[in-house]
């Protein structure tokens, strides 16, 4: 049995961030569909919208999400990720640790 007893708190921070800056861009892909759809529905008068002509709501929500969404999950990723790690490392120092059996 091998103990992991402590975790980079930097390097914990950086993959965190990386996996949920990936997970924020497929959400921002998912939230750009549902403002393609409203912009549909304005358009063919299924929803009623008192903006002017250009760029709808749905389309600028869009455009908006595809960019800020992968940013803003990054940023709360890392965070999460070095409170985690940091921790993770606090309460192993108390009880020893995670044991791990590896097979060679």
């Amino acid at each position: 049995m091998a103990k992991l007893r402590k975790i980079g708190v930097l390097f914990l921070a950086k993959l965190q961030a990386v996996i949920m800056a990936i997970v924020g861009l497929i959400a921002g892909i998912l939230y750009s569909f549902g403002g393609a759809i409203y912009d549909v529905l304005v358009s063919t008068k299924v929803l009623s919208s008192s903006t002017t002509p250009g760029v709808g709501y749905g389309t600028a929500l869009a455009f908006l999400a595809l960019i800020a969404m992968p940013i803003l999950f990054a940023i709360f990723g890392f965070i999460a990720g070095a409170i985690g790690a940091f921790l993770y490392n606090l309460v192993a120092g108390w009880f020893g640790g995670i044991e791990i059996d590896f097979e060679q």
